[in-house]
Parts: C-alpha cells; sequence; structure tokens
C-alpha cells in the first residue's frame, strides 16, 4: 500500500513528512485553491525541498485540450523537475495526452476517473496511477468500490503497470473500505489520516498502560527515568 496526502498545505506535508510512511504528494486546482499560494511554482518547489525525491509529487495539468495540457506539462517540468507525475484528467483530450507523456518516458496520473471505461483507457494509454473519486462517484450513485476492484481485476488479468489510486474522500470509512476493494495506493486529505487516531478508545488504552506502568514505578516514569 502506498499512502500519499493530498494537499499543498506545507504545514500538513512537513507533519505528514515526519510522522508518516508517506510515499507523495497529490495536488489539483481545488487543494490548490485551498491554500492559494501566490507564486505557484515557487510553492510547489518547496514541496519538492520537504518531500524530497524519495517521494512522488503529482501536480496536475489545467487546460482541456491536449496540446495546451502538454505544453503545461513542459512547463511543470522545467520549474518544479522531471520527475513530477502529472495528473491529467481523463477525458478524450486527456488520453491522448496521457499517450503522448507516457511514450515520452513521463510519469502519469489518470485523473477524475467515474467510469471503469475510463479506467481502462488510461491503463491501456500506460498512466501510472488511476485517480478513482470514491466519494464522487458514490455521491452519484455509484459504486466506487466495484469500480476499484474491477480495475485491480483487470490489471492483474492483463499484467498492466498501472495501479489503483483512491482519491476524493470525505471519510475514515471510504479509505477502509477502498483498501478492502484493493487500492494499491491512496491519497488521503490530512484532517481525514489524523482522525483515524483520534479514537477515544485508543487514547484510553494508552492512558490504562500509563496508569499501570506509573502503579508500579511511580508517577511520571518512564524507561529513561525508572
Amino acid at each position: 500500500m502506498e499512502l500519499l496526502l493530498d494537499t499543498v498545505d506545507l504545514d500538513e506535508i512537513q507533519d505528514g513528512v515526519d510522522y508518516l510512511p508517506l510515499s507523495g504528494i497529490t495536488s489539483n486546482p481545488s487543494i490548490v485553491k485551498k491554500t492559494a499560494p501566490k507564486d505557484f511554482f515557487a510553492h510547489m518547489r518547496k514541496i519538492r525541498e520537504i518531500i524530497t525525491d524519495a517521494r512522488t509529487l503529482h501536480v496536475q495539468v489545467v487546460a482541456k485540450d491536449s496540446e495546451t495540457q502538454l505544453k503545461e506539462a513542459e512547463m511543470i517540468f522545467k520549474q518544479i523537475d522531471p520527475s513530477v507525475y502529472i495528473k491529467v484528467p481523463v477525458t478524450w483530450d486527456g488520453l491522448r495526452t496521457i499517450r503522448i507523456l507516457k511514450e515520452q518516458g513521463h510519469h502519469v496520473t489518470a485523473t477524475a476517473i467515474y467510469d471503469i471505461m475510463q479506467a481502462y483507457a488510461a491503463m491501456e494509454a500506460g498512466a501510472d496511477y488511476l485517480a478513482v473519486y470514491v466519494n464522487r462517484v458514490g455521491s452519484m450513485g455509484g459504486d466506487p468500490y466495484d469500480l476499484i476492484s474491477k480495475a485491480e481485476e483487470k490489471i492483474a488479468l492483463d499484467d498492466y503497470s498501472s495501479k489503483v489510486l483512491g482519491a476524493s474522500y470525505h471519510s475514515v470509512q471510504q479509505v477502509r473500505e477502498s483498501l478492502n476493494a484493493g487500492a494499491q495506493a491512496i491519497t488521503v486529505p490530512h484532517a481525514i489520516l489524523k482522525a483515524t487516531y483520534a479514537n477515544a478508545n485508543i487514547a484510553k488504552a494508552v492512558d490504562d498502560f500509563t496508569a499501570d506502568w506509573e502503579a508500579v514505578y511511580g508517577k511520571g516514569t518512564d524507561l529513561l527515568n525508572i
């Protein structure tokens, strides 16, 4: 499993790097809007400094037509670095962009996947990651977990190199179900990841351990000062 953060907030990213087995950072125009950096490319270069080359950085194109998307990708490589994963929505034009970028040897994350046919086409075009919009698919009455499962089955059956990347999360339960459905990677907002550990039962278990230890060795003791 690969764990990615879906944010461009520098504090959240630093927290993720410091505490999590983090594989990378994903972004899109809506995510960027939440932080609204004045200098987009300088901000993304700062993210690269924080995560280093050991983690992946996924940056989305903004244009809708393929020719401009390809020019935007070149600008991303020039302004950030050539190892960035270019996020491309799986539209008619997007598929052309994905195919050409892969032919050029670049990393690509196919995004805005709502339908299994989008996933099939993107994996055939060579996309490295297939970003399935879990919450949005569910909100439209679809079954995002079936979509994830079917995509993973096709990858295994035909030996594609693509990985399903669960995205668009509003709850810990959605993340859990995506992994249970077979997603190889997930990209999650910082707040949702932290909510996993804001469990009263976990806190009580730790408090009980502390109380039992201190009952034997004294209040305020630990393994460093007994």
